[in-house]
């Protein structure tokens, strides 16, 4: 081997190496909280998400579907009715419009997971928006539902063995039941995209301000069109931040970029702790939104270490499927 091809070698082995290491030092930067930072004061944050009582609020997620068929009005009523035994603050859930206007809650883009409307509707992937609310009503939503036990207690029943509690229901219902109780926050993300969610943001706009939730709420999106709609139309709405505004958000607080609070148009950062290539679950993140008047609310936290964790972090609510067992754990604390 000639003089000239070992240095060239040589030469090339250091650049590997530099580069390795540089990227070991990134992946550090980005998946850990190494800062070993404290929770900054949020005493002065005017934003009414941000939680001020040294622990996080409890949000259920899907209205606590680890505990109850989720997005039902039995998941709600469940809750409710066992506020002796743990409580929560924020409700979490989806919703979708139907063919005759009516916002119903719904994760899925198809009925299929939740349901049985392969047999009632006896096609698959049905989609929401083509049936009415009177139609959707035929359905069980709590089929598939599946107990601590393994069991699945509601599956099988139809027409008139049909719980009510366990039918499709409607947002304005939701909110007229627990109009009884606390003055419960939430978490509402629009699932329709197009001329559908943007029909689906006007309709749910009018029933936050008929119903004097619009101040206690959050709206979510997947849907850039979405949330251009909702800045364009309903700057009053409180809303979260979308998938390129959270991208935008982590490099400027990893890079520590000075910025006014106006700079952002979101009220909340709805995350996933590190479910994604970087680690979002750090104090750095939850430090840099507080310090420009941002909630960091986390999804789908279901484990005791997790809670704790981003309780020890400054995190402001917690969504989960089983809001026991966020109550639970944080009152251990």
């Amino acid at each position: 081997m000639s003089k000239v091809l070992k240095k060239i070698i040589i030469s090339l082995s250091s650049i590997i190496l530099t580069l390795a290491i540089l990227a070991g030092i990134l992946l550090i930067v980005v998946t850990h909280d190494y800062s070993g930072a404290k929770p900054v004061s949020v005493l002065n944050c005017t934003n009414p998400h941000i939680s001020k009582t040294g622990k996080p609020m409890i949000s259920a997620h899907r209205s606590g579907a680890g505990i109850a068929p989720e997005n039902t009005m039995m998941a709600f009523k469940n809750i409710i009715e066992n506020q002796d035994r743990f409580q929560i603050d924020i409700f979490e859930f989806d919703l979708q419009i139907t063919k005759d206007d009516e916002i119903i809650l719904l994760h899925d883009e198809t009925l299929d997971r939740t349901s049985n409307s392969r047999e009632i509707f006896k096609i698959k992937n049905a989609k929401v928006h083509n049936y009415t609310y009177e139609e959707l009503r035929k359905l069980n939503m709590g089929e598939n539902f599946t107990n601590s036990k393994g069991e699945k207690p509601y599956q099988g029943l139809k027409g008139d063995a049909l719980l009510d509690d366990l039918k499709i229901v409607r947002l304005d219902d939701v909110l007229d039941y627990l109009d009884n109780y606390k003055n419960f926050n939430f978490i509402m993300e629009i699932k329709d995209d197009g001329a559908l969610g943007k029909k689906a943001a006007d309709r749910i706009y009018e029933i936050l301000l008929e119903k004097n939730v619009l101040q206690r709420t959050i709206i979510g999106t997947f849907h850039n069109k979405i949330t251009k709609y909702l800045d364009q139309y309903y700057p009053d709405v409180y809303r979260s931040a979308s998938v390129k505004e959270v991208i935008g958000f982590y490099l400027d607080s990893l890079l520590n970029i000075k910025r006014k609070n106006s700079h952002y148009k979101f009220v909340a950062l709805q995350i996933p702790d590190e479910d994604y290539v970087v680690k979002l679950g750090t104090t750095r993140l939850i430090n840099y939104a507080h310090k420009h008047n941002i909630a960091v609310q986390y999804w789908t936290i279901n484990s005791k270490k997790d809670v704790k964790d981003l309780a020890k972090k400054g995190a402001d609510a917690i969504m989960s499927d089983y809001p026991d067992m966020v109550y639970e754990t944080l009152n251990s604390l």
